[in-house]
């Protein structure tokens, strides 16, 4: 899966402050990724979170 840093994914969960968009910090074997809302930063493994990604919004 093609993931940049600064792409914005929306997740199949949401955060428990209720959004499901996510900005992507950094990646490699885990990625960090920063609740739009709230601004919760994560560490999440790739597999995981490349099993939950739902869509990827890339600015162009």
């Amino acid at each position: 899966m093609d993931i940049k840093v600064g792409d914005e994914l929306v997740m199949r969960k949401p955060h428990p402050c209720g959004c499901n968009k996510f900005q992507v910090l950094r990646i490699g074997a885990d990625f960090r990724i920063k609740c739009s809302q709230c601004g919760h930063e994560i560490m999440i493994e790739r597999i995981k979170a490349e099993k939950n990604i739902r869509k990827v919004l890339r600015e162009e």
